[in-house]
């Protein structure tokens, strides 16, 4: 069983400490199997200070991070206090990681990881609010405010608040599959992936109340994904100028329509891949590729591996093997 590790630091903020062990461990198996196991722990062993008006006793000290196969820090309201450096009995924490565990920062969080050097070269992001701030105390770091996580394989770091929630659910499509993460998503009523970035939620003139929204297109396009949908047909379904619709859709949804577009038909084709025995040619025709060239080419730059790979992962004992048709131009995952 993967065990996730929780570091609560003084001032930790409530509501993110609690998210993990409500992701994680909502996520089971055939039978109700639990797929993690969640623990929390302090520097000392003593009771942590929250940024509430009350303390949180956790029942283990640091040292359990050396078993752990993922390492979550909640934020904790450090901001640049932390920088330039992590402070000495929090860098000893943090140094008992076993190489090929990962890291996760939510929110704020990620201030702690810029300091102790894990960022070092790494994209990351951080609450927006906080990104002009993050980005003078450490040049390094190549930062994204725009999205609402950012997986960089061993290290991941997600925006503010609510985004710990994406990153944690991310994960445990990324370690299951979107079955197990939907069965998550409606145990925990919460979206099993929320469209857009953090641009959505960065503090903006309100549209006019009369504006024509985007929603009921994006309803539309959803069940039309087999085909091309060019943007002129969205703007029109949509009573809009092409240029009116661009605009009113990235204000909404925080990217361009082809973006959004792209990340519906490689949704599809990983949900088709996960449930169904289809070749892939059928999948990239279903999920409008076209070809299972083009197919492959968007989910390698999507999570960063082809079809087959893919489907090896999460296919069900029931599935027969691929056929030679299948394996054409996929003998490498990377």
């Amino acid at each position: 069983m993967h065990r996730v590790v929780v570091l609560a630091l003084d001032g930790v903020y409530p509501f993110e400490l609690g998210i993990p062990v409500r992701i994680f461990g909502s996520a089971t198996g055939p039978g109700g199997t639990p797929l993690y196991e969640v623990l929390t722990c302090g520097i000392d062993g003593r009771p942590v200070r929250s940024s509430a008006d009350f303390a949180i006793a956790v029942e283990h000290g640091h040292e359990i991070i050396e078993t752990a196969g993922t390492l979550v820090i909640p934020p904790f309201g450090c901001g640049p206090a932390v920088a330039p450096g992590c402070p000495p009995p929090i860098a000893d924490a943090l140094s008992r990681l076993r190489p090929g565990a990962r890291i996760v920062s939510i929110c704020t969080a990620s201030y702690l990881l810029a300091a102790a050097g894990l960022l070092d070269g790494r994209p990351a992001t951080t609450h927006w609010a906080e990104a002009e701030r993050f980005k003078a105390l450490f040049p390094e770091v190549d930062v994204n405010a725009d999205v609402l996580f950012v997986d960089d394989g061993d290290v991941l770091t997600s925006a503010g608040v609510a985004a710990g929630i994406d990153l944690c659910m991310h994960l445990v499509r990324r370690d299951h599959g979107s079955e197990v993460a939907n069965r998550v998503a409606r145990r925990c009523v919460v979206p099993p992936w929320r469209e857009g970035g953090q641009a959505q939620f960065i503090e903006r003139p309100v549209p006019e109340p009369d504006a024509a929204a985007t929603s009921a297109t994006r309803a539309w396009a959803l069940g039309e994904l087999h085909r091309p949908i060019p943007l002129a047909e969205m703007a029109r379904h949509a009573r809009m100028s092409v240029r009116t619709f661009s605009r009113r859709f990235r204000d909404e949804v925080g990217m361009t329509p082809g973006q959004w577009l792209a990340r519906q038909r490689v949704d599809l084709a990983r949900r088709l891949l996960e449930t169904t025995d289809l070749p892939v040619d059928r999948i990239a025709e279903q999920a409008g590729f076209g070809t299972s060239a083009s197919l492959r080419q968007h989910l390698v730059a999507s999570i960063g591996v082809p079809p087959s790979a893919y489907r090896h992962t999460f296919r069900t004992a029931r599935t027969p093997p691929r056929t030679d048709r299948e394996r054409v131009g996929e003998r490498s995952p990377f």
